[in-house]
């Protein structure tokens, strides 16, 4: 595609040409060679790509076409930005290009042909993110030959959620694992003392209790032996509710405005859920990861250090989901499990399925992902209706409370409030 400057070129030299005869100048006239050769030489050019584009068309059944445009993840030089770079082969002398980043900020740039620039993009939010969008063009002849604008090439990251140290989880009352680091429910040796117990076939001399013995023995010969508890590991769950991601500031509700939007809920979300996850691992313990959504990813169960990676990678990629229907699915839970709901709990969903875990019998935590809201912007009218919504909502954690579901807020105190949970007599394992 020819620009507009070789016709104004062409235009402007017949124009001189024509005036410089009929004024009898001929330095008039001479001021028209440049513009007439320039523009004749940018024609010839388009002759001569449109004969290689087509021979290019004739071998492409035989030869797999280059992209212009190719993006590569590079490593983070900091935390809070992602790096890309941005290679161009362009069929020209220069590329003009479009650089999106993050589908906030855009940049124009002229590059040479055959050149890579870095796209630098500072991330506000964890999850899948659109680090850098890039299209453009091929520039030839000073920009007087203009190409076709290429395919958009998108390159997307998966943004790790920040962690944060727990010292303590709940933990489910019964713990019926064979080995791990909890007092579990079963008679066996590394636990905490259980109860003292007449000596039967089995039993170590060394388990004997001499002063029991002694003290409580009820005829002659008979031995008391001191019995602990077997070490077990614990069954985690972590369910996370995709369907809102609701902001701090009330007023971008609905606008899918995260750049004003502040920390949302899914931030929290994810921050949780890795918090738990790396917490559970550490002790030894099972962790299993589902999000509650239709077509939702899950993590089975597991444990160890690789265990751990993946299921970062998991909650990494974990975003809002585009169905909004009310509709959740019941992912397995193992027996015996502690499940983590992580949820905003404002169309009742999620606290339907926790209600249903808990009264299958599993101990079921409802971690409240909202943040600390910003009312400021909002009219009367949207200020009534949120405050209908919070009603809403504080009416669902009554329920939860009274099936024993406890209530975990994710805030700056959560690793207390976590802690204060899993000394309750329910979690009376640990």
């Amino acid at each position: 595609m020819r620009s507009p400057a070789v016709i104004a070129a062409a235009v402007g030299a017949v124009a001189l040409a024509g005036i410089g005869l009929l004024a009898s100048r001929p330095d008039v006239v001479v001021l028209a060679v440049p513009l007439a050769l320039w523009a004749l030489i940018v024609a010839r050019a388009e002759d001569k790509r449109a004969e290689d584009k087509r021979a290019e068309d004739k071998r492409a059944g035989r030869e797999a076409p280059t992209d212009p445009i190719r993006i590569r993840a590079l490593p983070d030089a900091d935390p809070g930005t992602l790096v890309d770079e941005i290679v161009v082969d362009a069929p020209g002398e220069m590329a003009e290009l479009e650089v999106v980043h993050s589908a906030r900020r855009t940049r124009r740039a002229i590059v040479p042909g055959r050149a890579a620039i870095t796209a630098r993009t500072a991330v506000l939010h964890s999850g899948p993110v659109e680090s850098t969008r890039v299209t453009g063009r091929a520039l030839d002849r000073d920009a007087a030959a203009i190409g076709e604008e290429w395919a958009s090439i998108v390159q997307r990251r998966s943004v790790a959620p920040a962690e944060r140290a727990l010292p303590q989880i709940p933990l489910a009352p019964r713990l019926t694992g064979l080995h791990g680091a909890h007092d579990g429910s079963r008679p066996g040796q590394g636990g905490d003392f259980r109860d003292i117990h007449p000596f039967a076939p089995g039993d170590e001399l060394r388990r004997v209790d001499w002063r029991a013995t002694a003290r409580a023995a009820r005829r002659p010969g008979e031995l008391l032996v001191r019995r602990t508890n077997s070490l077990s590991d614990a069954s985690v769950v972590i369910a996370v509710d995709a369907a809102d991601d609701l902001g701090e500031v009330a007023a971008t509700w609905g606008e899918d405005d995260l750049e004003r939007s502040g920390t949302t809920s899914l931030d929290h979300a994810r921050e949780a859920a890795r918090s738990l996850a790396t917490a559970a691992i550490a002790d030894g313990d099972r962790v299993a990861y589902h999000v509650l959504v239709q077509g939702g990813r899950s993590v089975r169960g597991g444990t160890g250090s690789r265990h751990l990676a993946r299921l970062v990678a998991a909650i990494a990629d974990t975003g809002q989901a585009g169905d909004d229907s009310r509709y959740r699915r019941t992912p397995p839970v193992p027996h015996g499990s502690v499940i983590a709901v992580l949820s905003t709990f404002f169309d009742g969903a999620a606290a339907e399925l926790a209600l249903m875990w808990r009264a299958a019998g599993h101990r079921v935590i409802a971690v409240d992902t909202l943040p600390e809201l910003d009312r400021a912007r909002l009219s009367e009218r949207q200020t009534l209706a949120l405050k209908i919504v919070l009603a809403e909502r504080d009416e669902v954690f009554r329920d939860l409370a009274a099936a024993g579901v406890e209530r975990v807020r994710w805030d700056d105190d959560a690793a207390l409030s976590l802690g204060i949970v899993a000394r309750t007599r329910q979690g009376g394992g640990r």
